[in-house]
């Protein structure tokens, strides 16, 4: 009886429920006045508001989630006053409106806003360009070109490359590509049609002299190199020189491989020259800096909002020859953290040439749907003992300045080998 006693309530509650919701078409009688009838008891009413209102506090949470969150960012009061601009702009502006060039201005202005010259917006073209630097390989056919003088000339060539092995020399001046004429087109779009995925075939039509020729050739991968070495002998001595342009991503293999080389010829001192080079990844320089520092030396810091990181050294590789590091002022970021770790750390070091750049600060760079991107700062880094050198730059332990004139005498080059002799003798 219990329990057939609380069948037929539920019943009727849920009965009551579907009164409230539905509405069922009924006869009616004109002018009919009908008495209004209780529908629940107050234990009942009492238990629907209580239900109403979790529900609805359950509802409220869901939609002020979904509203705050759009693109993984949560949007507050000033964030939602751009949104309403924009699309207030964007619907009614008297003309067409680009909205690709609305959202890249504001992006542009926002990173502007923050008064950092490191921190910007990068377009379609100068993303590409920059993520060929830091990556340190290509796809095409390994030839660089200059639009100048209404021609679109090549100026450099790497080594095997495509280009080389089709017959194309430095000096020719491109015509065509696969047939179209490209004379009037500045050196972006032809690079643009000399691109795309391995393995396409594509034909260069150039001027050589007066000459037409045509030349077949096939898209490759492109390693960039961005290490240079030479063993200069110097009064019986052994002095090995690397040059590093940039640290890309590629970086440290080259420099293992070419300083294993001039090892293998028992050099006896070694000269870093980082002139004219403004960074990279922080990584390629971390993993050169192993090679020289026991396990355990601070290679440099990482502050992030007032915390502070101590990196440090993973491997048991060092080296104890003498080091010479030519430096200038445009040498930055990277490269001045690579001379501020021999500095603080390495026990037979000499830096030579001008004041460096300045840079302490590290960067992040992310990518758009568009194929732009921005970059702006996260961090600061600091020297081992902590520090930073931010518009400072690094002093050289021998300061040697460029004659004004120009010469084919490299002075600073000539004063490091000079330190690494009297070291030497």
């Amino acid at each position: 009886m219990i329990f057939k006693k609380k069948k037929e309530n539920k019943k009727s509650f849920l009965d009551k429920i579907k009164k409230l919701f539905i509405v069922e078409e009924e006869e009616s009688t004109p002018n009919k006045v009908v008495p209004s009838k209780k529908v629940f008891t107050k234990f009942e009413m009492f238990f629907f508001c209580f239900i109403t209102l979790i529900g609805g506090l359950v509802l409220g949470c869901f939609l002020t989630m979904y509203t705050g969150f759009v693109y993984g960012g949560r949007i507050d009061g000033y964030a939602s006053e751009f949104l309403s601009t924009y699309n207030y702009v964007k619907d009614n502006y008297y003309d067409e409106v680009d909205e690709k060039k609305l959202i890249d201005s504001a992006i542009s202005g926002m990173l502007n806003s923050l008064g950092d010259e490191h921190s910007y917006y990068m377009d379609e073209e100068s993303t590409s360009s920059f993520n060929t630097s830091v990556d340190g390989k290509y796809v095409g056919v390994g030839i660089t070109i200059r639009y100048e003088d209404d021609k679109t000339t090549i100026i450099d060539m790497f080594k095997n490359s495509p280009a080389e092995k089709a017959g194309l020399k430095v000096d020719d001046v491109i015509i065509k590509v696969n047939g179209k004429d490209v004379t009037k087109e500045n050196s972006s779009k032809i690079a643009e049609l000399i691109s795309g995925e391995i393995g396409k075939k594509v034909t260069i039509t150039v001027l050589r002299g007066e000459e037409k020729l045509e030349f077949k050739t096939t898209l490759a991968e492109i390693e960039i190199e961005s290490v240079e070495t030479e063993l200069k002998e110097v009064d019986g001595k052994k002095i090995g020189y690397i040059r590093i342009d940039n640290f890309a991503s590629n970086t440290y293999k080259q420099f293992n491989s070419k300083l294993t080389k001039l090892e293998k010829n028992n050099i006896d001192s070694l000269i870093i020259d980082v002139r004219g080079n403004t960074g990279g990844h922080l990584s390629q320089v971390t993993e050169i800096l192993d090679m020289f520092f026991d396990k355990k030396t601070v290679l440099y810091q990482i502050e992030t909002k007032g915390k502070k990181v101590k990196y440090r050294a993973k491997t048991s590789d060092k080296r104890e020859y003498p080091v010479a590091i030519l430096v200038n002022h445009a040498s930055a970021s990277a490269s001045e953290v690579l001379t501020a770790c021999f500095m603080d750390n390495y026990k037979d070091v000499t830096v030579v040439g001008t004041t460096t750049y300045g840079k302490g600060t590290v960067q992040k760079a992310y990518n758009l749907s568009s194929g732009a991107s921005y970059k702006f700062t996260t961090q600061k880094w600091l020297t081992p003992k902590g520090k930073w050198i931010n518009k400072k730059g690094i002093t050289p332990t021998i300061v040697v300045e460029l004659p004004e004139e120009e010469t084919l005498e490299d002075v600073q080059l000539n004063e490091a080998i000079n330190q690494l002799k009297i070291k030497e003798s």
